[in-house]
């Protein structure tokens, strides 16, 4: 019997990009299995397509992108004499593809609810640390750069600093998909201007603009998009569904839901009994999941459980207010009281329809600078070195709070 030889050194079609090409065959079949290939029913963006429309990509396309502007950073750095072997190409390519792998079902609301004590970020590394099992050890360079031991720091910081891979693909994957064309950065042009100084990963002084407009674009899509008032309400909305469901679920009561999502709900998971068996259950669990056990909760018997449901499923979301200062204990409690008296709730069960919780907003850390290489082969904080105020206005926190109660009660 003939088996034919799979073609691995695939192309794909991205809307961004163009053609994408998937540099080796061992990237290929990490790209192909099963762990991976869970990023497709993940989306990158939760539930704001619930605000713009078009906001239905995946993890998966993230990942990817990630990995194709890695292969461009690792040319231009080439380009300028910087050394980077075969391996260390290889590592960093790996590295950013499956940064993003522990990523739960609609990401970070998963991190607050089901799931305990235990970010995506450790997550990822015990994927990765899996792969490597199976991989014969191939993937223990990739590891080390995730994990920020390799010995060349610039190698981190294009995974994960203030002006990473990561953020470089998203800021122009999620503009391009929400339509807010304020958020779309011009990646090429960023690459285009990286270097290494000091074994630091820097901006040559003529990309000081594209920088400049890189922090700002993130600012405006975090305000415009991440922390948007209703994808703030429907992310919060999630969150106390899957805390009711897993609430009812330790007085006993099973709740229609798949078998993957029936065990995080029957069980506490956290970061100290994250066993290789839960993580193999967490592989299989993604956003149809949750979103198909949601659908079957808005016919349940259960009164907090089933509207908290419905708001999500019908778009028929909680009233948010935002501001600046923090609300006043007589707004607060007059809605708490009226809401209590109106769905006749315990004081308990409250939190899950009226509740409070802050915001923040700081486009740049100055703790964490991006270094500006000057043409006297300086290096300086683009803090100091924009000849614009706004960097440095950047980099102070912006904090609002917010307060979700039901449409109809509202008070004088």
């Amino acid at each position: 019997m003939n088996i034919l030889k799979k073609n691995k050194l695939k192309i794909l079609n991205d809307p961004i990009y163009g053609f994408i090409k998937i540099p080796n065959s061992l990237i290929f079949d990490i790209i192909e299995h099963r762990y991976f290939q869970r990023l497709r029913r993940v989306t990158q963006m939760g539930l704001s397509y619930l605000v713009y429309p078009g906001a239905n990509h995946t993890r998966f396309h993230h990942a990817i992108g990630c990995m194709h502007l890695m292969q461009k950073a690792v040319l231009v750095l080439r380009s300028k004499n910087i050394e980077i072997s075969k391996e260390e190409a290889n590592a960093l390519y790996i590295a950013i593809l499956l940064h993003d792998i522990g990523h739960g079902a609609f990401s970070h609301a998963l991190e607050h609810s089901i799931v305990n004590g235990i970010s995506h970020e450790e997550i990822s590394l015990l994927f990765m640390k899996k792969l490597n099992e199976e991989f014969d050890g191939k993937l223990s360079l990739a590891i080390a750069v995730f994990e920020g031991k390799y010995h060349r720091k610039f190698f981190n910081q294009l995974i994960s600093s203030q002006l990473d891979i990561d953020r470089l693909d998203y800021l122009k994957r999620d503009s391009f998909y929400t339509g807010v064309t304020e958020g779309n950065v011009s990646s090429d042009r960023l690459i285009t201007m990286m270097n290494v100084k000091d074994d630091e990963l820097v901006i040559e002084q003529k990309g000081i603009y594209s920088v400049e407009n890189f922090l700002i674009a993130r600012r405006l899509m975090y305000w415009q998009v991440y922390l948007h008032k209703t994808c703030l309400v429907a992310e919060s909305t999630l969150v106390k569904v899957l805390k009711r469901a897993k609430d009812l679920s330790k007085k006993g009561i099973k709740l229609p839901a798949t078998g993957t999502l029936q065990y995080f709900l029957q069980n506490a998971v956290s970061k100290d009994n994250f066993t290789d068996e839960i993580l193999e259950i967490f592989s299989k669990l993604d956003d149809y999941d949750v979103l198909s056990a949601i659908k079957e909760w808005t016919f349940n018997e259960d009164f907090i459980l089933s509207s908290l449901s419905k708001m999500i499923i019908n778009r028929n979301l909680l009233k948010i207010e935002l501001q600046e200062k923090t609300f006043t204990k007589k707004h607060y409690e007059g809605i708490l009281r009226d809401v209590k008296k109106e769905l006749k709730l315990s004081k308990e069960d409250l939190h899950y329809f009226v509740f409070t919780d802050v915001i923040e907003n700081q486009a740049y850390n100055i703790r964490k600078p991006i270094k500006i290489l000057t043409k006297k082969d300086k290096l300086k904080d683009i803090a100091k070195a924009s000849d614009q105020l706004n960097v440095s206005a950047l980099s102070k926190p912006v904090v609002k709070h917010y307060f979700c109660y039901p449409k109809n009660f509202l008070t004088n």
